[in-house]
């Protein structure tokens, strides 16, 4: 996996954008959105990051971002609860282990566009105990409905 900074044009100043190469696309893990490019299989989804879950993946162990983008990838082209789990109403989480750690990302769907289903990730966390906490669900909810309103205006 190689990383490199690059200045896009559009970026704020003094706003770094990684982009990680992962399995033939290019991943831009700092920005307004988490973005991958990949090519086209069947998919159910597409999967867009909000800035929180872009700052949880850079965080993590370069061997674990690799893990969470891959389960994303085949939950997008699969429809295994295992990975992508339904926890509430409108909150959805995708679901990776990775060396006995718990990663969780939560997530919501956008159905708006006839053409395009997208499920937005909100922001993801490291699960310590058995439940998902209410925080994050709320959390999640809240940014839902943020996104959701900023989309109307």
């Amino acid at each position: 996996m190689r990383e490199m900074v690059v200045k896009l044009r559009g970026c704020p100043e003094g706003q770094p954008f990684l982009f990680v190469k992962y399995r033939a696309r290019i991943v831009s893990i700092f920005g307004n959105c988490l973005s991958l490019s990949k090519p086209s299989r069947l998919k159910h989804f597409q999967t867009r990051f909000l800035v929180e879950a872009d700052i949880f993946i850079a965080s993590l162990d370069p061997k674990i971002i690799e893990k969470v983008l891959y389960n994303i990838d085949l939950a997008e082209q699969t429809n295994d609860p295992k990975i992508f789990k339904k926890l509430q109403k409108e909150i959805w989480e995708f679901r990776i282990r990775h060396s006995g750690k718990q990663i969780r990302l939560l997530a919501f769907w956008d159905k708006t566009d006839k053409n395009l289903t997208l499920v937005i990730a909100t922001h993801g966390f490291i699960k310590k105990i058995d439940k998902i906490p209410k925080n994050e669900i709320e959390r999640a909810a809240k940014i839902r409905m943020k996104y959701f309103s900023n989309k109307k205006q």
